[in-house]
């Protein structure tokens, strides 16, 4: 009996240590200033708080999946992607080479998707779910709507699949946005924009309902 005593004491104590010590590098962790995402952290989350400067320095070298969604004039955009960070590296020109098509993102091509038909910078697009290309370039933004909607990276990318192709200027940003986000944003009830923003540029179109002149 004694040395079963003995025995639980024992335990009872290496379990006191342990816990110290997990107590202790906790506090490390979060003292040294570096974010880690485990499995139940949420990609959006880390993402916005990284944008919003909650977390000063991203040290995830993945590309979170992220959503963005609206609504237009009763018709629902549903944008999926992966945001990559700025991480200090040379974004355009550098690790998204300019005159070359790009997934808009990382990893699977972007997709979006629209209830309804709807214009697209006046431009008609049938309701359904598309893969969103770009060819960046340092005066204008070719935009790529293609209909088969999944694709990883450009390798299956065939021009003739395309639904929609258009030009834009891209903007440049105030403030850099050190994730890349995409915003669905409503203007009017009949009227919106979508926007993808990353390092110091952005890139919109505007959406209207498809019978609008």
């Amino acid at each position: 009996m004694k040395k079963t005593k003995t025995i639980l004491a024992s335990f009872l104590v290496l379990l006191a240590l342990a816990s110290c010590a997990k107590k202790e590098n906790k506090a490390e962790d979060s003292s040294s200033g570096h974010h880690h995402q485990s499995a139940d952290v949420n990609g959006e989350q880390y993402a916005m708080k990284v944008n919003n400067g909650t977390i000063k320095n991203d040290t995830l070298k993945g590309s979170p999946e992220r959503t963005a969604m609206g609504f237009v004039d009763g018709s629902h955009i549903h944008i999926e992607y992966s945001s990559p960070g700025t991480r200090g590296r040379v974004i355009w020109g550098g690790l998204v080479p300019l005159d070359h098509l790009w997934v808009t993102g990382a990893h699977s091509a972007t997709r979006i998707s629209f209830s309804k038909d709807v214009n697209i910078n006046s431009k008609r697009i049938k309701a359904g779910e598309y893969a969103f290309f770009t060819i960046p370039g340092k005066e204008s933004w070719t935009l790529i709507f293609n209909t088969k909607a999944r694709q990883h990276l450009t390798d299956d990318y065939d021009q003739k699949d395309d639904a929609l192709r258009l030009e834009v200027t891209p903007e440049k940003l105030a403030q850099p946005v050190q994730r890349l986000t995409y915003r669905v944003k409503e203007l009017s009830q009949r009227e919106g924009t979508v926007s993808m923003e990353w390092e110091y540029l952005k890139i919109s179109f505007s959406i209207t309902p498809a019978d609008a002149k």
